[in-house]
């Protein structure tokens, strides 16, 4: 057991370097990105597991919070590309270039509110599910067929069937209906960016299917006994879900990165920047 211990430790230690450079990377490149958290116990505290990510890389940041400072701490305090993620509000106000909020977050609020007594909720709720609906089937369609022209002018048309939707029911809508249309229209640049740009995607499941591995272990382990445990553990999955993105071999990163450790001659720290 002793001998496990000690390799662990040694390979958490040999692969801070190549984190550390993908973390540096992040913040000075500002690639198209999404970004997501998730609760980890340390100790029996609730601390916060964050994931910043895209096709070419995963990087996971152990964290005190789920605000704004840890947000900041790795991104900047604005950010020069597109964050994409869910609709929580630490994102709100945030400085970007442009944001994507989390299309089936949206979904999600309209399905409640069909349950949500009211005289119009369930009909406003079915008349915005219908066209979240139509959004996704759009951007699947595109996503197959790649016809940008096809998608801009359905794109256009559709603008049109969310302003109409939201001008015809905004007079009748009760609290929860009006939060939801108000939160629609002030952040429509937000809800709908993909529309424009379509090589973002309309949802953030890319950060919640990134969580996955990582809430497989917390269930499985309960969480980390110390901080520093934690912040190891986020440097194993930040490893290990890049190469899987690069289609790398994590056994062969871990021995590149001991041979590296111990100073063998010529051989450098791996690294997990894509096209590196």
């Amino acid at each position: 057991m002793g001998t496990i211990v000690a390799t662990n430790q040694r390979v958490e230690t040999a692969i801070n370097p190549s984190v550390e450079q993908l973390s540096k990377w992040v913040k000075v490149e500002q690639p198209p990105i999404h970004v997501d958290e998730t609760p980890w116990p340390v100790k029996g505290v609730k601390e916060w597991l964050w994931v910043f990510t895209n096709q070419l890389f995963c990087l996971f940041r152990a964290a005190d919070t789920r605000g704004r400072k840890e947000l900041e701490d790795q991104l900047g305090h604005e950010y020069g590309g597109v964050l994409s993620s869910d609709d929580l509000g630490v994102y709100n106000g945030y400085t970007v270039v442009a944001q994507q909020k989390c299309l089936a977050h949206l979904r999600r609020h309209f399905q409640r509110l069909i349950k949500t007594p009211g005289q119009y909720n369930k009909t406003i709720g079915q008349t915005f599910l219908k066209l979240i609906d139509e959004a996704f089937r759009h951007y699947r369609i595109w996503q197959n067929d790649k016809n940008r022209h096809g998608y801009q002018v359905w794109a256009r048309q559709f603008k049109d069937k969310i302003k109409i939707a939201t001008e015809e029911w905004k007079p009748k809508a009760g609290y929860e209906a009006g939060k939801l249309l108000r939160n629609l229209r002030q952040k429509a640049e937000q809800w709908w960016y993909f529309l424009e740009h379509p090589e973002i995607p309309p949802d953030n499941n890319l950060a919640e299917r990134s969580l996955r591995l990582a809430i497989t272990k917390r269930k499985v382990s309960g969480g980390s006994r110390s901080m520093e445990r934690f912040k190891q553990t986020a440097n194993l999955l930040t490893v290990i879900q890049t190469c899987r993105r690069q289609e790398r071999s994590v056994i062969d990163f871990f021995e590149k990165s001991l041979i590296a450790k111990v100073g063998h001659p010529n051989c450098l720290f791996p690294s997990l920047i894509p096209n590196f």
